[in-house]
């Protein structure tokens, strides 16, 4: 167990240290170790290198009560304390003067009306407070029934909210309506950066808790299984395109074209898959009914699948015609092609939107690993596809 003083001399270090900085050293340490030095920071400051931990490092933030209060991923990471409030039935004088002995008040945007049990009944804002007479009450010039944030809210939920609703500041209640304390805007639109920034990596397997600070073996644990995962879609792609052998043997123009498929299919069902993530992280996808996403990704499959392909087809046919053996095959080959494109972006389109929603049907994150799963769905079909085709229609 660490001393005391070990405590002590890295709580001196840490304070010196930039918040990433300082939580990139701690992140090292035991989770006993990071809580304890921690608890000594300033108030301000701890919060900061908090942030920038991984989340599974974070430790619990306590109730003034003594009750924990924090849900790994829920708003409660990023909440501030209450700058000002007021009790039911304060005239507007006394608010005002509230308002003075706030610690900051250059940081108040509401003022808060609570009743006897700290719930939350209404707020304030401050240009109506300085605009109204001095003998009124807070309750006639009060906001009430505020739009508030649960404790336990996912920072994801919250993050839609916070898109709909554009307010600067958001309270946090608990499930009997007490006040907590409050989340600013700006830093849910930034963790929404950060989601969304966090993103491309998730979709090969990066997990968006891994930082550049992340521990070597960690990163490794983290990483590896999804790369054994992407192995084994690989086997099931190549043995798909061993069932055609004769084919490729036959027409040996089929296997030049081979990655031209795999890489067009591949990228239409990212561009699915990367606007479905989006709409996902901003809430978009569940304000219209499914099938009409699924549909308008397919319809832009189809389109640049047929345009696409007919550059194809006709590369096909230039590159077959010039090979004695498949000459007078060109244009069948072309066809083929044409087809296969065509069928193998629609389907990478369509793919690219059930792959996630399928993921979070069954309570996992769309973005991790949707990349893996796409790849192998746009091989599979796309290549099967095209060497049945040649297999059916080429004599």
């Amino acid at each position: 167990m660490r001393q005391e003083n070990d405590v002590e001399k890295s709580v001196r270090t840490l304070r010196a240290r930039a918040p990433d900085d300082a939580a990139e050293l701690l992140a090292r340490e035991s989770p006993e170790f990071i809580r304890d030095v921690l608890k000594l920071l300033p108030d301000t400051h701890a919060r900061k290198v908090a942030e920038h931990l991984p989340p599974d490092m974070r430790p619990i933030k306590p109730h003034s009560d003594g009750k924990d209060i924090m849900v790994p991923g829920s708003v409660v990471e990023l909440m501030d304390p209450i700058p000002a409030s007021v009790p039911v039935g304060t005239t507007v004088a006394a608010a005002v003067e509230a308002v003075r002995r706030a610690q900051v008040p250059t940081e108040l945007t509401y003022l808060y009306i609570s009743d006897e049990g700290d719930k939350l009944v209404g707020l304030v804002v401050l240009r109506d407070l300085m605009l109204s007479e001095p003998a009124a009450t807070v309750d006639q010039i009060m906001l009430p029934k505020p739009f508030a944030l649960h404790v336990d809210m996912p920072l994801g939920e919250a993050c839609k909210a916070a898109v709909r609703r554009h307010y600067p500041v958001y309270p946090v209640v608990d499930v009997e309506n007490r006040l907590l304390g409050q989340v600013r805007g700006w830093r849910l639109f930034e963790q929404q950066i950060i989601e969304i920034s966090a993103q491309p990596g998730q979709m090969v397997g990066v997990q968006k808790e891994e930082r550049s600070f992340t521990p070597l073996f960690s990163a490794f644990l983290k990483r590896h299984p999804w790369l054994q995962l992407n192995l084994l879609t690989a086997f099931m792609a190549a043995f798909v395109v061993s069932s055609f052998t004769g084919t490729i043997e036959k027409i040996v123009a089929l296997a030049a074209f081979l990655p031209v498929l795999a890489g067009q299919s591949g990228n239409t069902g990212c561009q699915a898959l990367a606007m479905t993530l989006r709409g996902l992280a901003l809430g978009d996808v569940d304000k219209r009914p499914k099938l009409h996403l699924i549909l308008r990704e397919g319809v832009l499959g189809i389109a640049n699948g047929v345009l696409v392909g007919l550059v194809a087809a006709a590369a096909m046919w230039f590159y077959a015609s010039r090979q004695p053996e498949s000459a007078s095959q060109a244009p069948t080959l072309a066809l083929v092609i044409l087809l296969a494109m065509s069928g193998s972006c629609l389907m990478s389109g369509i793919s690219g939107v059930l792959i996630p929603l399928g993921l979070r049907r069954v309570g996992a994150d769309p973005a991790v690993a949707s990349a893996i799963f796409l790849t192998t769905v746009t091989d599979i079909v796309g290549m099967g596809l095209m060497l049945g085709l040649a297999t059916m229609l080429v004599p």
